[in-house]
Order: C-alpha cells, then structure tokens, then sequence
C-alpha cells in the first residue's frame, strides 16, 4: 500500500478510546499516527502498520 501524510488508517485492534481509525501524520522507517477518537498520538515501527492495517482511506 501506499501511506501518505494525512491519510486514515483502519487498523485491527482498537484503542483503549473504541476507535480503530487513525490519522498519518509522519511516514518513514517509523509512522506517527493519531488516533481519530481521542487524538492520542503514537509512534509505530512501519513493519507492524503493514501487517495490521485492514483499511486505507485518502484524505482530500
């Protein structure tokens, strides 16, 4: 797939908040993502995105 800053990714487990959606806000060797319920931010190795992710949606 192809992550772009600003994207929205559905990933498998949920966050603690019940959201499984996430924001893109860096893209490299490691991601930042937000969480779109309660705008918690992690850092998340590229690896573990791709194997988790079971959705993408472009943003405009």
């Amino acid at each position: 797939m192809d992550y772009e800053v600003g994207d929205i990714v559905k990933l498998k487990k949920q966050h603690p908040c019940g959201s499984k959606e996430w924001r893109i806000l860096r893209v490299g060797a490691d991601f930042r993502l937000e969480c779109m319920g309660c705008s918690h931010q992690i850092m998340i190795p590229r690896k573990q995105v791709e194997k988790n992710t079971r959705g993408l949606r472009k943003e405009e």
